[in-house]
């Protein structure tokens, strides 16, 4: 790592007031100064990779700038991480939470770094061969399985989220948090609210919902098991199909250039929509015959995301690489959910 990493002026993480504050809370954790790395791929909650030259971490903060009220909490995140480290599900250990602003200029927290490899394109799993890919797909979908029928109460997260009405009120939060990053005029956005809200379907059972799961968000060991499942910033108490509804946006997707989408569905051996959606009802005997609105439920999420990013890109608030086109992506996830409420 470069020398001015290690003095400390990594953007957004002061590695000097970083190792004072572990010293003090987690004594024994960091040996030596810190040197660090911003990791790239994250388009929302800032991830770095810090070590003392001996061990390695990750750390997590909120991104810079432009923030919204319900997002980016570090505490929540945390929260649900260490709540599942004694079930099956595959998560990091968690170190220390800092709720202080004081520190390095926003809540963050330290988790352990797993060995494992992120799959972002078709082009990295090509390579592997079909068995391989097919392994490694079929562990992402058995893994969320195993989320969804883990018992929130039994875990200490029986209070995490407010579950009842959690359809009406994703719908309504979506609108809200467009709403606070629009930049430009955007009917299909209110054309698919309208009918998303007149068109909700009986909850499915309670579970934890990870909020963004995909391929990219797992980390994969050199078994071509799944290791960790990361990026749970937006995990809570609700539907848990609304996580299917999403991985399967994400896969039907995967064929468009469509920038900050994963084409890793392309791939050789990656299962077809209806093998996910067999292997997913069978692994949680849930009922995904209402999954058209789960995909348009994920279609005005990920719009509503990727024009918040666009948002801060264009006022000068993002870090790293990728940010530049991200908001051609938001009127086709549009026209995605509005074709999957009314074909």
């Amino acid at each position: 790592m470069s020398d001015d990493q290690r003095t400390g002026e990594l953007p957004g993480l002061d590695l000097e007031r970083l190792a004072a504050w572990l010293t003090e809370t987690r004594p024994g954790l960091v040996t030596g100064p810190l040197s660090g790395r911003l990791i790239a791929g994250g388009k929302s909650n800032l991830t770095y990779e810090i070590g003392d030259g001996e061990s390695a971490f990750i750390v997590r903060r909120p991104p810079l700038g432009h923030v919204l009220a319900t997002a980016h909490d570090m505490a929540r995140e945390y929260r649900v991480i260490t709540a599942l480290a004694d079930t099956g599900v595959p998560v990091p250990a968690t170190y220390a939470l800092c709720q202080d602003d004081d520190i390095i200029g926003a809540p963050f927290y330290v988790m352990e770094r797993v060995a494992g490899t992120p799959y972002r394109s078709a082009a990295e799993l090509v390579p592997l061969g079909v068995e391989r890919t097919r392994v490694i797909a079929t562990g992402l979908i058995d893994t969320l399985a195993a989320l969804h029928t883990v018992d929130p109460a039994a875990g200490g997260l029986g209070d995490f989220g407010r579950p009842d009405g959690f359809l009406e009120r994703q719908v309504r939060r979506w609108k809200k948090q467009l709403d606070a990053s629009l930049s430009r005029d955007l009917p299909a956005a209110a054309e698919l609210h309208d009918l998303l809200a007149k068109n909700l379907p009986a909850q499915s059972a309670t579970g934890i919902v990870h909020g963004d799961y995909r391929l990219d968000n797992v980390l994969v060991d050199d078994t071509d098991k799944v290791a960790a499942v990361i990026d749970w910033e937006m995990a809570t108490l609700g539907d848990p199909l609304t996580d299917i509804g999403l991985l399967l946006v994400y896969q039907r997707t995967s064929d468009v250039a469509m920038p900050g989408v994963s084409d890793v569905a392309l791939a050789p051996g990656y299962p077809t929509e209806s093998e996910v959606l067999e292997r997913y009802s069978t692994g949680t005997g849930r009922d995904v015959s209402e999954i058209g609105f789960y995909i348009a439920l994920a279609s005005f999420k990920l719009a509503v995301i990727s024009e918040g990013i666009h948002f801060r890109h264009i006022h000068g608030q993002t870090l790293g690489p990728g940010f530049e086109h991200i908001g051609e992506a938001v009127e086709p996830l549009l026209a995605a959910g509005l074709s999957a409420l009314t074909s």
